[in-house]
């Protein structure tokens, strides 16, 4: 599926020249989409869901710092959560945009939690893309492998090669011409052949940010937030165990399963897709203010909390 956009700039806190895609949507769209991609991928990663979605909503693709078309960060200890949620709330700013839904995928996801700490009354509704708040070991070593690490690739049969060795597992369906699509999405050209389309130097904080982090309380700053949560059936990194334990403590989520897909669905499988579509149209096309004024105070006691810990 194609559809028009517009490639669009904005500059973070520390004057990098950052770029989102805007899927401008119909002229009565009741609200706009905010897509956050997985920790190495970029906004082509939305390339199907987007166009999809864009048939009746604004929709803006986010691609973070060192993904991209964003610029490369000069200091490799930005590429951390804190961060990058301060940099959609300057996207968000540079919009103009008063509330908006999240489809966080992976890391997206990450990201879209801490805003529901720091910015609840900003958010109509979040998606969760096979992502919670403990990440399976199994995942995060997996991940670890191949995180800022690329051997010399000449030709997108070889880079389709390399994403099936790494993900055969993950979309056992697939065909050639699926990993050949993949391969476009994840890789760029340049001068002599291809490579990963994200700075490799947001592999350096990786591994102690994605310990560090207890992000249950993000998760449960969701409450009384409108919160679909999407697994992959053979998930490595969300952990059915965890899945259920979510729903057990947010009884209010919506919760679906992909089935015969790992870490992460692409959103454009049937289950996936009909399970988005349902839970957009249901959500508020905006904020009365009594909720925009209770989550604001939430947040205020939650920035307060994670000041007096030192994560901020």
């Amino acid at each position: 599926m194609t559809a028009a956009f517009v490639s669009c700039f904005y500059r973070s806190s520390d004057g990098l020249k950052l770029h989102y895609r805007d899927y401008t949507g119909p002229p009565d769209a009741p609200f706009t989409v905010l897509c956050i991609p997985g920790l190495t991928r970029n906004a082509r990663d939305f390339e199907d869901l987007a166009p999809h979605l864009a048939t009746r909503y604004r929709v803006l693709v986010a691609e973070l710092r060192g993904r991209g078309l964003s610029e490369y960060a000069k200091d490799a200890a930005t590429y951390v959560p804190g961060i990058y949620v301060r940099d959609m709330g300057n996207l968000i700013k540079a919009t103009g945009l008063r509330h908006v839904a999240l489809i966080g995928t992976s890391l997206g996801g990450i990201i879209s939690m801490v805003m529901a700490g720091v910015v609840p009354a900003k958010l109509l509704g979040v998606v969760l893309n096979d992502i919670g708040p403990e990440l399976d070991p199994a995942g995060l070593t997996r991940i670890a492998s191949y995180l800022g690490k690329s051997k010399p690739i000449t030709t997108w049969e070889d880079a389709a090669d390399a994403i099936k060795m790494l993900d055969g597992v993950i979309y056992p369906a697939y065909q050639q011409s699926d990993w050949l699509r993949m391969a476009r999405r994840r890789f760029v050209e340049e001068e002599g052949g291809v490579r990963p389309d994200y700075d490799l130097n947001i592999s350096k904080p990786f591994a102690g940010s994605a310990k560090a982090v207890d992000l249950w309380p993000f998760f449960l700053s969701l409450r009384g937030i409108p919160t679909l949560t999407i697994r992959g059936g053979t998930s490595d990194l969300l952990s059915a165990d965890i899945f259920a334990r979510m729903k057990q403590q947010l009884p209010h989520i919506d919760q679906v399963t992909v089935p015969n897909v790992g870490h992460a669905p692409y959103l454009d499988e049937p289950e996936a897709l009909g399970a988005v579509d349902a839970f957009l149209a249901k959500l508020p096309h905006r904020l009365v203010p009594l909720t925009v004024l209770g989550r604001t105070m939430r947040s205020v006691a939650m920035l307060v909390k994670l000041k007096m810990s030192g994560a901020i």
